[in-house]
């Protein structure tokens, strides 16, 4: 993200813009599309986890074998080993119809279109195995779509609205998912209120979902190639396919990997979230033992759950440019690990709508903070132009380590624990990243970085 740095020399003020251009750059065309493009990124998500979930569940699915599709994640995880590829990459006639980028949008978008009617045709009581399949394959053409809007958000926004654009960027992702999870859980209980069977209900609800997946394929047709983009295609004409994505992948990771105590680094990416990617898993097979609805869940945990979100994200950008990076991270993990507890205390209250709807505003108020501090320094890291679309897929990638793999057992332990204690111990596994964190501050890896652009 690019704006004024959060530390300016003493005597240098820069002018202040006024409400109306604040504003303003919100309406510009390029920030437009970047909205529309978050939209269409962050409504997938959820059809592989949490919504899937509740489906699970619903069917009877166990929770072991529910805790166990954190794993169906995996490509968010190593969806950095194909990045070089979509950025050096032709795609058969979308790519010649439509330029680098926009061709790889649009190829993504449709394949992810049938890959949620896949999963839709699927049944979870019957065959998990299939269900498991769909999902990954979901899950594999949504991050794939996440490279490359990235990449078309860095390129096609110039400096002065690439804050905008990313602010843009966000809301509409966490509207994408309010409505692949409040939304489709409406849109089932609709369906099965016309009489509909459950599960007939749950197919119909993934086929509108894959059609709000159009929203983002008419942007990308509505949307212009990157300068950048078609500059840096006529640069690589000359070379080969081979050359293109061998120079993609080594200059990215020799890149980073040189840099001085990078693998710790990289184990604080992986593990700063992991006490939200813990409790997350869980959150829906617990509000829906508890004795909640599923209503109850879509409006309660995703409906005031954004709204406390946003404002939690306008409090993690305060504390961004308020204070420095590293101190900015120590607020962020402690406060995200504390609000597990206010579930626990859901867990001893029981079925009351008030005491979810507290607890829930507690964890996405502070995940929110957390989030927005990790992406500022996910994005210092990003220090190279050259790069930056692979290294913020490899980090990105790293970061869903926690949700994918480390999450996994997550419902073998609420299974052996109770609810109560569980999210005691979501707590607890946030001990290592704050060591880590701990031991970069010490040895100078935030100063090292320089003044991050917030």
């Amino acid at each position: 993200m690019t704006a004024p740095d959060a530390t300016s020399p003493a005597g240098t003020d820069s002018p202040a813009a006024s409400w109306r251009d604040s504003l303003a750059v919100y309406l510009q065309p390029r920030v437009l599309i970047v909205l529309f493009l978050g939209f269409s990124s962050g409504l997938p998500l959820a059809l592989s986890g949490s919504t899937l979930l509740v489906w699970m569940r619903e069917a009877g699915v166990d929770l072991k074998t529910i805790g166990l599709f954190a794993l169906v994640g995996t490509p968010y995880t190593l969806k950095f080993l194909w990045a070089p590829l979509v950025d050096a990459l032709h795609v058969p006639l979308f790519t010649r119809a439509f330029g680098r980028r926009r061709g790889w949008l649009l190829f993504s978008q449709l394949l992810l279109i049938v890959a949620i009617l896949l999963l839709a045709m699927t049944d979870p009581a019957r065959s998990p195995f299939y269900v498991a399949l769909g999902a990954l394959l979901v899950a594999t053409t949504s991050s794939t779509q996440d490279i490359v809007v990235d990449a078309f958000r860095v390129e096609s926004l110039p400096e002065s609205e690439q804050a905008a654009g990313m602010a843009a960027y966000v809301a509409a992702y966490r509207i994408g998912m309010l409505v692949s999870t409040a939304g489709a859980l409406f849109v089932v209980s609709g369906f099965e209120g016309t009489g509909i069977p459950r599960a007939s209900a749950w197919m119909w609800g993934y086929v509108v979902m894959a059609a709000m997946v159009l929203i983002g394929t008419i942007t990308a047709l509505a949307a212009t190639e990157p300068e950048q983009s078609v500059r840096a295609e006529a640069a690589t004409q000359t070379e080969t396919t081979f050359t293109r994505v061998l120079n993609a992948a080594i200059g990215a990771f020799s890149e980073f990997l040189s840099r001085k105590d990078a693998a710790v680094a990289l184990a604080f990416v992986v593990l700063f979230k992991f006490t939200d990617a813990f409790s997350g898993t869980m959150t829906a097979p617990f509000v829906i033992d508890l004795g909640f609805t599923r209503n109850d869940y879509a409006a309660i945990v995703k409906g005031v759950g954004l709204a406390a979100t946003l404002i939690g994200g306008f409090a993690g950008g305060f504390v961004a440019r308020r204070y420095p990076l590293a101190t900015s991270l120590w607020i962020g993990g402690v406060v995200q690990a504390l609000a597990n507890l206010t579930f626990s205390w859901l867990a001893v209250v029981g079925t009351n709508q008030w005491a979810l709807a507290l607890a829930i505003c507690a964890e996405n108020f502070t995940s929110a903070i957390g989030t927005v501090i990790f992406v500022a320094y996910l994005s210092a890291l990003c220090q190279n132009p050259l790069h930056t679309a692979t290294q913020y897929a490899l980090l990105t990638a790293l970061a869903a380590v926690g949700r994918t793999y480390l999450s996994s057992g997550a419902g073998f332990v609420a299974d052996t624990t109770g609810w109560a204690t569980f999210f005691v111990i979501c707590v607890l596994v946030a001990i290592p990243s704050l060591v880590l964190l701990a031991w970069l501050q010490k040895r100078g890896h935030f100063e090292a970085l320089g003044p991050v652009r917030v």
